[in-house]
């Protein structure tokens, strides 16, 4: 097996786009899924702008999440996230990556409905904290046992997710699988 980047086939990113018209491509999961790289990626293949909200979040206040955490509380946190992504979903089309809590707050849950297609990375434990073991940058996860604390917000957190319109398993294969298979999940709605 050779390590050489395969192109994603424009064929299916024309028909996923095609498919989104103008609504944005709104990532859901928890932290480590992937959101935000093959969100960038996807976005990249369907020719289309990509906005991080965590980013914009930090972008706008001008402090990072941590210390919005830290400084506000989490109930505060979440109304902010609300309003940024009611914001970006205003236009589009775009492919927005959001942060692991957003999708479990009501109002933004309505807004990505009203705006967007929502597409939940699903990914498991281990490969979840393989991922964000290595940074300490995760306010949730600042817990005597960041391990449980995960397993615990998949436990509260996925069958929320579940309600995303799409569906696709992130796992340990190259990015660039990743993304054809997010284009197959939004090509396959045109079938419906």
């Amino acid at each position: 097996m050779n390590d050489v980047t395969e192109p994603v086939s424009e064929v299916l990113a024309e028909k996923a786009k095609a498919v989104l018209g103008k609504r944005n491509l709104v990532f859901v999961g928890l932290m480590g899924a992937g959101k935000s790289a093959i969100g960038r990626m996807t976005a990249s293949a369907l020719g289309i702008p990509f906005v991080d909200s965590d980013h914009e979040i930090e972008r706008v206040s001008r402090m990072t999440i941590s210390e919005l955490f830290a400084a506000y509380g989490e109930d505060e946190f979440r109304a902010l996230e609300a309003r940024v992504i009611k914001r970006l979903l205003n236009s589009g089309p775009r492919v927005v990556s959001t942060g692991g809590g957003a999708y479990i707050n009501e109002r933004t849950r309505r807004h990505i409905k009203r705006s967007g297609l929502s597409l939940w990375l699903n990914a498991d434990l281990d490969v979840l904290w393989e991922r964000v073991n290595k940074r300490d940058t995760r306010p949730l996860l600042k817990t005597e046992n960041p391990r449980q604390t995960l397993e615990n917000l998949m436990k509260a957190r996925y069958p929320i997710y579940a309600e995303a319109d799409l569906s696709v398993l992130s796992r340990d294969v190259k990015k660039e699988v990743m993304v054809e298979e997010v284009l197959a999940a939004i090509s396959c709605l045109q079938k419906k």
